[in-house]
């Protein structure tokens, strides 16, 4: 879809939903389409983001979670200053040492978060909200 369609459609939206999937494969469509260069311009709209369409927002996703077969690295957007975890005990490979042994090689402060929990974040101000379990790992 060309840009001069999609474009006015996001400029109007109060709220961005982006669901999940590869992170990395995300990251390369936002890129690719001009979305990632047009969020800056976008200061008053709200991003919420399900699984990838979280972890596409921080810096780094890790080698555990890039999946996609022609995703240079596991560089994202880096939109925030940490890196997500999700799915904390959703699945038997996301228990919370899976998550630490990760956060371990990202670099970052990062936020391992299960089902129950959101990141909020406004003006670089960062806010767990959560009926869950969650850890803030790393520095």
């Amino acid at each position: 879809m060309d840009a001069e369609r999609w474009v006015p459609w996001i400029r109007e939206a109060d709220v961005l939903l982006v669901d999940g999937g590869d992170a990395t494969y995300l990251c390369h469509w936002m890129r690719e389409s001009g979305l990632a260069d047009l969020l800056p311009s976008l200061p008053d709209t709200v991003w919420v983001g399900v699984s990838a369409g979280s972890m596409v927002m921080t810096p780094r996703i890790g080698a555990y979670f890039a999946e996609w077969p022609s995703a240079p690295d596991d560089r994202t957007l880096g939109v925030v200053d940490f890196s997500i975890f999700p799915h904390l005990d959703a699945f038997p490979q996301n228990t919370m040492a899976d998550a630490e042994r990760w956060a371990a090689d990202i670099g970052v402060p990062a936020y391992a978060i299960d089902e129950q929990t959101a990141i909020k974040v406004v003006d670089g101000s960062v806010e767990v909200v959560s009926e869950g379990q969650w850890k803030k790992c790393g520095s």
